[in-house]
Formats: C-alpha cells, sequence, structure tokens
C-alpha cells in the first residue's frame, strides 16, 4: 500500500491539495506513522473558493498550515466509526462538527468518497475547503 500522500497523489484529484501540503511543509508528517484519518478536499473543493484565495493562502504558511491540519484528525477514524461520532477534534486543535441528516458530512462538507486506505491512515473525500474559526 501508499501513505497518505502518495495516495492522493495517485488520484489525481487532489492536486491542490498535495500542492499546499507541499508548501506547508507537512509531506512528511503526512507521510509519517500516524495513523491519521484526513478529510480531503478535492480540486473541485478548492475551486469552490473564491478567485485568488488558494495563491494567497500558498503566500501565508501559518495561515495556509493551520486550515490543512484543520482537515485532519489524530487516529484511524473509518466512515462506520465516524457515524458513531457528532465531533472530533483535529490536529489544528479545533473541533468539526460530525453530521448525519442528509449523507455525512464534516462542518457541512459532504463526503463523497470514503474508507481509501493508506499504509498510515485513512482518507475521506470532501466536496468543500473547510475553514478553522
Amino acid at each position: 500500500m501508499a501513505n497518505i500522500v502518495e495516495v492522493a497523489v495517485g488520484a489525481g484529484s487532489f492536486k491542490t491539495l498535495v500542492a499546499a501540503v507541499q508548501a506547508a511543509g507537512l509531506v512528511d508528517t503526512l507521510t509519517g506513522h500516524g495513523p491519521f484519518t484526513v478529510f480531503a478536499p478535492n480540486d473541485e473543493a478548492f475551486a469552490k473558493l473564491p478567485a485568488g484565495t488558494v495563491e494567497a493562502l500558498l503566500k501565508d504558511i501559518p495561515k495556509l498550515t493551520s486550515i490543512l491540519t484543520y482537515h485532519v484528525v489524530a487516529g484511524k477514524v473509518m466512515a462506520a466509526d465516524a457515524a458513531k461520532l457528532t465531533s472530533a477534534k483535529t490536529v489544528q486543535g479545533q473541533m468539526v462538527t460530525i453530521a448525519h441528516a442528509h449523507g455525512v458530512t464534516i462542518n457541512g462538507a459532504k463526503v463523497v468518497a470514503a474508507d481509501i486506505a493508506a499504509d498510515n491512515g485513512v482518507i475521506h473525500v470532501i466536496d468543500s475547503v473547510l475553514l478553522p474559526k
């Protein structure tokens, strides 16, 4: 199998996320032992952000790092486990809300693909970028 970063690169639909992880210097962390659960916005999710947002974030590494780590939960949380939760603490330190009314959502972002396995955790694809408070 492959680690979280290798899985994301191989999927081909996380080019913006991978570029952001590289810019923030988080590759070593996300290729490390883990396990991690990553709520991974796909390229379409990043495209929903206002024009210039991604470029601005790539120049503001502390803010970018805060946003990226807000998408990561320590431990391996599979979809069946997430279905029993209403919140989870992110590596960034803040909580995300997990809802189940219309499919699974994380802070309102819909999980569009779940349980993508990696050696050091799991990826759940979401349709929006999560922004910490």
